[in-house]
C-alpha cells in the first residue's frame, strides 16, 4: 500500500481593506428617508385618501439603531444615495479601457494584504473573487484584477452572498493543499449600496460598501511577521427564499419585473433571525466538538456583521454566556452590514492581542441560506 500523503499546514499570511472615503449617518440617511416619503405621500395623496395606496411612514435614527446596532456606514457615493428625488447611489459606466469600480477597490485592499504577507505578484498565482454583487457577468472581476496586479496564473469569481468569504476561503485553501496554486489572494469588493432600495423603510440603512482581501499560502512559503493557522474550515447551504434578489439578465424576458422591488434586496428579517442564528451557532458548536476544542479556548469570534442582536444570541449559545466586546467585536455600528466582507473586517481590526497558540472562529452566513466557519489558530 502506497504512503498517505501529508497535508499540507494552510496559513493566512495578510489581509487588506479597502474604506470608501465617504461615510452617512444614520440621521442622514434618515433625513433624505422622510424627505422622500414626504415628497412620495404628497404626489401620492389623492390616492392614500380613498385607501388606494398606504401612505408611507417616516423613521429615525433611533429606530435604526435599535434594530440593527448600526451607527453609520461607507459608501462609494453619498450624494446620489441622500438625494429624495434619485436614492440611488451615482456610479457612472466607465470605458472597458479603464478599471472597473470593483477592481480599483480591490487593488487598494490586495496592496495592503500584500505588503502584510511580505508578497509580491510574482509569489500569487489565482485570484478569487468572492462577493454578493458583481457589476457584470463576464469577463470575471478576479481576472481583471489579476491582470492589474500582474499575477500570472488563474483567477475566477464567486458568489454565496454574504458567505462569499468564507467559502472563498476554503476554496484557496484547497487549491493550495492540492497544488493547484501556492498563494492565493482571495477579494471581497462589496458595493452594496448599488443593490439596497433606499426607499424601503425596513432595509435602507443595512448595507454599506468596502473591499477586503485574504493571502493564503503554504507554511512553508510564508514568511510573514503574522500568520494564522487555518484549522478546519465548514460550509453549510439551506435553500431559503427569506433573503432574496432577483435582478439578472433574464430579466429583459419579462418586461412587466423591470424595476420592481423584487430585483433589489429583500428579506423577511424576523424569519431570518429566528431559522439562521440556530443554525449558525450549531455549526461552530459541531465543528469545535469535532475539534475537541472547548467554547471557551476561543479567544475571539469574528462574526458575520449583518446585526447586532444576532451575533450576540450566536455568540450566547456557542459560549454558554454573554460574550464580551473583546470576544466579539463589532464593527457593524461604523461600516454597517457588508455583506461577504464583514467577518473578514472584523479579523483585520481586532487581532492584535493574538499571541501564539491563540484560536478564534471567522463566521459568516446569509442567503442562500449559506454559513462558513473557519477556524483560526496564531502561529
Amino acid at each position: 500500500m502506497s504512503a498517505s500523503i501529508p497535508v499540507p499546514d494552510i496559513v493566512i499570511s495578510g489581509t487588506g481593506l479597502y474604506t470608501p472615503q465617504e461615510s452617512i449617518s444614520n440621521e442622514e440617511l434618515v433625513d433624505s428617508f422622510n424627505a422622500y416619503v414626504n415628497i412620495y405621500n404628497t404626489a401620492h395623496a389623492d390616492k392614500i385618501t380613498v385607501g388606494e395606496l398606504p401612505a408611507l411612514e417616516p423613521s429615525s435614527a433611533e429606530f435604526v439603531e435599535k434594530a440593527s446596532g448600526i451607527k453609520s456606514r461607507y459608501v462609494m457615493n453619498k450624494d446620489g444615495i441622500l438625494d429624495p428625488n434619485r436614492m440611488v447611489p451615482h456610479l457612472p459606466e466607465r470605458p472597458n479601457e479603464a478599471h472597473s469600480i470593483q477592481c480599483e477597490m480591490a487593488l487598494v485592499a490586495a496592496q495592503e494584504a500584500m505588503n502584510q504577507a511580505g508578497k509580491t505578484a510574482q509569489d500569487i498565482d489565482a485570484v478569487i473573487v468572492a462577493a454578493s454583487n458583481m457589476q457584470r457577468a463576464y469577463p470575471a472581476m478576479a481576472v481583471e484584477i489579476q491582470d492589474a496586479l500582474g499575477i500570472k496564473g488563474y483567477g475566477f469569481d464567486m458568489n454565496v452572498a454574504c458567505s462569499s468569504a468564507t467559502f472563498g476561503i476554503q476554496q484557496a485553501r484547497d487549491a493550495v493543499t492540492n497544488g493547484n496554486a501556492n498563494c492565493v489572494l482571495m477579494l471581497n469588493p462589496e458595493i452594496c449600496s448599488g443593490h439596497l432600495n433606499f426607499c424601503d423603510r425596513d432595509s435602507h440603512f443595512i448595507f454599506g460598501d468596502v473591499c477586503t482581501a485574504v493571502i493564503m499560502e503554504r507554511t512553508e512559503t510564508a514568511t510573514s511577521s503574522e500568520q494564522y493557522l487555518i484549522v478546519d474550515t465548514r460550509l453549510q447551504t439551506i435553500y431559503s427564499n427569506n433573503i432574496r434578489n432577483n435582478f439578472g439578465f433574464l430579466n429583459r424576458g419579462d418586461e412587466s419585473g423591470i424595476g420592481k422591488t423584487d430585483k433589489l434586496f429583500v428579506q423577511e428579517g424576523r424569519k431570518v433571525f429566528k431559522e439562521v442564528c440556530p443554525a449558525v451557532a450549531t455549526q461552530i458548536s459541531t465543528q469545535l466538538e469535532k475539534l475537541d476544542i472547548a467554547p471557551q479556548q476561543l479567544k475571539r469570534m469574528w462574526l458575520h456583521q449583518a446585526n447586532l442582536s444576532m451575533n450576540q444570541l450566536i455568540s450566547r449559545r456557542v459560549l454558554g454566556r454573554d460574550a464580551t466586546a473583546d470576544e466579539a467585536p463589532t464593527i457593524l455600528d461604523e461600516y454597517a452590514n457588508t455583506s461577504s466582507a464583514g467577518s473578514v473586517i472584523a479579523f483585520h481590526k481586532h487581532r492584535d492581542d493574538f499571541r501564539s497558540g491563540d484560536l478564534g472562529v471567522l463566521c459568516s452566513f446569509g442567503a442562500g441560506y449559506s454559513i462558513g466557519s473557519v477556524v483560526l489558530k496564531k502561529v
